[in-house]
């Protein structure tokens, strides 16, 4: 019998919870994680919401797949029949969505979205009238409706849900979820490189309260998958799309931005309970579907599998992973290549080599930043970081002499990479479509509610 396939996300969590270590209230996805497989070094193909889960829904890169920007601002795939919703339905999987999708049209119009993706059912609840604020209630509501359809539905046919959270996205809810104490911002301490002040402590209380949210929606869908008696046949993969919505996290190429918490429960795995060391990309989960679904994969994948990981302890299957960013609200062209040991950005806004403050989510703590001089900040034209001395990557040693060899090794496997794929920043810097909404990333203006003001086609 054909296994299950159930995909479960959060928006802007990165790593930051239970399973990997940081002080947040998610004990359902830390009970998950130990009967499971969690990754310790898993990372996005773009550190934005859609270009992210692109990626790991076609098993393309951005520039490879279309989807350069958000898909809210008018960003596409360049082909929706290469979505593993509408591979799976080739293979007679019946394709399920219920909340949010990040691929097609606005992320909280699941309607058209989801018959724009191709899937057969859609069972997201109603949202409207929700304030972003209360949209995490809204995830609730759609673990219920996965509690609700998984009763109902046929056990004999194969299935492909995706069950996707708002949670953690901004705006934060005031409140945590009923079951979990309130948070009190003397007693918590942000992630690096948040530094240890008192608006980012009451900023990041926020995300925890968020995060309170996302637990108990997740254990209600879990425990009904035990109790439907779907748990043992189903792979279950619970992922986050990039790094947390504060500065120098979304929408950065840091390990703070690409960086991705990936558990996965593959029945009958040697590797329940254990972790992984070894580097994945999300990009390689669609080829990994097709090996341990045991069905051949398409032509047009980027990735690697990495199914025998869940067989052979410390096996590796990557020496590398490669991000990129091409828009968020607006332009920000920048390519990057991650082995165990080091990293390489490479930017190519040679023009506005500064923080592109525009593309920072909109907060408290990015408030206090621009107040401390962050218009100031600017980014090498390229950067290499030693990830042994430098987790952080704050020491930028491109020009160390001592370290030009690898610095040429770097820059020339990062090329290869974008010839093998066909990356068009090569050719030239991107133009602007008819339908895509960028902001001038030189016009932020952090006293405006929408601080929108877009290039046009042709400008």
């Amino acid at each position: 019998m054909k296994k299950n396939v159930i995909y479960i996300h959060t928006h802007d969590s990165g790593k930051v919870l239970s399973p990997y270590g940081y002080d947040v209230p998610t004990p359902a996805l830390q009970q998950f994680a130990e009967e499971a497989t969690i990754f310790r070094q898993a990372y996005c193909v773009g550190p934005t919401c859609s270009p992210s889960r692109a990626g790991l829904l076609t098993g393309m890169y951005p520039h490879s797949n279309g989807m350069y920007g958000l898909s809210q601002r008018g960003f596409q795939l360049h082909d929706y029949n290469q979505h593993l919703v509408n591979f799976l339905k080739k293979q007679d999987y019946h394709t399920v969505l219920c909340g949010i999708q990040h691929e097609a049209g606005s992320y909280t119009d699941h309607k058209n979205g989801a018959n724009m993706i191709g899937y057969d059912q859609d069972i997201t609840s109603d949202n409207s009238g929700l304030t972003e604020q209360e949209l995490v209630k809204w995830d609730y509501e759609n673990a219920n409706q996965v509690r609700e359809w998984l009763q109902q539905t046929d056990k004999d046919k194969p299935f492909f849900l995706s069950y996707g959270m708002f949670a953690t996205h901004r705006k934060f809810p005031e409140e945590a979820h009923e079951d979990h104490q309130a948070f009190d911002p003397k007693y918590v301490m942000p992630p690096y490189p948040m530094s240890d002040d008192k608006r980012i402590r009451e900023d990041y209380t926020g995300y925890l309260n968020s995060a309170t949210w996302a637990n108990e929606s997740f254990k209600i869908v879990i425990d009904a998958l035990k109790e439907e008696g779907l748990y043992d046949n189903s792979i279950i993969i619970f992922t986050t799309d990039h790094g947390l919505a504060f500065p120098f996290g979304k929408c950065t190429l840091y390990d703070t931005g690409i960086g991705v918490s990936l558990i996965m429960r593959v029945p009958g795995s040697n590797m329940i309970g254990e972790e992984v060391e070894g580097l994945v990309s999300q990009v390689d989960i669609f080829p990994t579907l097709c090996e341990l679904l045991e069905i051949e994969k398409p032509s047009y994948l980027q990735g690697v599998s990495f199914a025998e990981m869940f067989k052979v302890m410390d096996h590796e299957v990557r020496d590398e992973i490669f991000a990129e960013i091409n828009y968020h609200t607006s332009y920000e062209p920048a390519r990057s290549i991650r082995t165990k040991r080091y990293k390489y950005i490479k930017y190519y806004d040679e023009n506005y080599l500064k923080i592109n403050r525009t593309n920072i989510d909109n907060s408290p703590t990015k408030t206090l930043f621009h107040e401390n001089g962050l218009e100031e900040a600017v980014k090498p034209h390229e950067g290499l970081y030693d990830l042994m001395y430098d987790p952080g990557e704050r020491n930028n040693l491109a020009g160390v002499e001592r370290y030009n060899t690898i610095l040429e090794e770097m820059r020339q496997k990062l090329h290869d990479h974008q010839v093998k794929t066909n990356d068009p920043i090569l050719s030239g810097h991107f133009k602007i479509e008819e339908g895509w909404k960028v902001n001038r990333a030189e016009t932020y203006n952090p006293s405006s509610k929408d601080p929108n003001d877009y290039l046009k086609a042709g400008e």
